[in-house]
């Protein structure tokens, strides 16, 4: 039986569809729901979320949100989900630039450099994504 699996952000619907399995970052760490999971709530982190279905496997950088897992479906409410083959690796690189040099102007009030913290695990996050596919593209092709 398949699991239906919704990405959802403010913005957008980012994923619908059925999936063998699904692996992402929970707040206490990654967690794997296969069809028949027990129902869930969670906080979700910041992290890969993987996509299984069939010898494919789909990824996404995702931040923040939270989590809701029924026997048939999951939906996963996260307030940044970027499928990786949509990330731009020189948009990623200058956003990890831009986050590293407003954590290096000096002095910050507790919001600002948590926010610019933020910015960088982000940014970060979206640039290895979009890596790994980059790399993993390039071996299935040569």
């Amino acid at each position: 039986m398949p699991l239906l699996l919704e990405i959802v952000t403010p913005e957008k619907l980012a994923y619908s569809d059925t999936v063998d399995a699904v692996v992402l970052p929970g707040s206490e760490g990654e967690l794997g729901v296969l069809p028949h999971h027990a129902p869930l709530v969670s906080m979700l982190g910041v992290g890969e979320l993987r996509i299984r279905k069939g010898p494919e496997t789909e990824t996404f950088a995702i931040a923040g949100g939270f989590l809701q897992v029924l026997p048939t479906k999951v939906v996963v409410m996260a307030e940044m989900a970027d499928m990786a083959a949509e990330i731009d690796l020189e948009k990623a690189e200058e956003a990890r630039k831009e986050a590293e040099r407003a954590l290096e102007g000096g002095f910050h009030e507790g919001a600002d450099l948590a926010s610019a913290r933020a910015a960088l695990q982000v940014a970060l996050l979206r640039q290895r994504v979009a890596l790994r596919r980059h790399r993993e593209g390039s071996r299935r092709r040569g």
